[in-house]
């Protein structure tokens, strides 16, 4: 299995396809193994795509004293360092950027400290600020226990994240992670994005309402918004084909505008006859 070795921890990491890098990045309790169902369309449309289990998450390891990092403070700031150094280990200059959920936060700041290595971004999902504490938010939505679960839902996280699963589970539904504990608000660093970023949300998210969407557009520079009707929360899993449509259609219509602005003209279309 491939891992590269980022700043002493073993990380994760799986590159399939040909073409413009497309980095892919996991939900809060997610990873690599989350995109199965979307790596193969976006790499039939020529997308070089790259995913990776953040420090703690799916195969990676977990490093020292993970549970204290994950309620801390550092956890945004060493995410962003974290694929700062991934990006280098690759050897790629600059991606487009898919972020679901918390996946989505981790974009946004690694953009906004980086914004020549960022092409574009989708993201899905992700708050945009909170009304309370995320430890208050997180108690209200997360009330059962691993134990507590459905049984399928178990099976597939701990597919997903091995043995220490249910530990990871108790402690994410309490806080922590990029939303950490106390008040949350992306709206500051969203400012700061200047990439041309497509807010993907469903209406139907039983954690975010469709509004933390529309507040996340308003505040991008260059943001845009589609809305995925009768859709929750994952909306990577529950509407995949709809998912991977407007990835490559946002993805395609920008590169059209490079082009043209490139060229100072829109560049005309070459057909072969058979």
């Amino acid at each position: 299995m491939p891992f590269a070795e980022i700043d002493g921890i073993e990380l994760y990491y799986e590159i399939q396809g040909y073409g413009d890098p497309l980095l892919l990045l996991h939900h809060g309790f997610g990873c690599t193994k989350m995109w199965d169902k979307l790596i193969p369309p976006l790499v039939e449309h020529g997308y070089k795509t790259i995913c990776y289990d953040r420090k703690g998450y799916g195969q990676s390891d977990y490093g020292a004293a993970f549970d204290d990092f994950y309620v801390s403070e550092r956890f945004r700031s060493e995410s962003v360092a974290e694929l700062e150094l991934f990006r280098h280990w690759l050897g790629v200059d600059s991606f487009h950027v898919v972020g679901q959920c918390e996946g989505g936060v981790v974009a946004m700041d690694y953009a906004a400290r980086y914004p020549d290595r960022v092409k574009d971004i989708v993201i899905s999902s992700t708050m945009c600020y909170s009304s309370g504490t995320m430890s208050e938010f997180n108690a209200s939505k997360f009330t059962k226990t691993f134990e507590e679960l459905d049984p399928d839902l178990k099976t597939k996280l701990s597919g997903w994240h091995g043995e220490r699963t249910e530990r990871f589970f108790n402690q994410f539904r309490l806080f922590g992670g990029a939303y950490g504990k106390s008040l949350f608000d992306l709206r500051p660093t969203l400012q700061s994005v200047n990439c041309p970023t497509l807010v993907l949300y469903p209406d139907r998210s039983f954690l975010f309402e469709v509004e933390q969407g529309i507040a996340m557009y308003r505040n991008l520079p260059q943001g845009e918004l589609a809305v995925l009707p009768d859709c929750g929360h994952n909306t990577y899993e529950e509407q995949p084909e709809e998912y991977v449509a407007h990835i490559v259609s946002f993805l395609a219509r920008h590169k059209f505008g490079e082009q043209r602005g490139r060229f100072g003209k829109t560049p005309r279309a070459i057909t072969c006859a058979g």
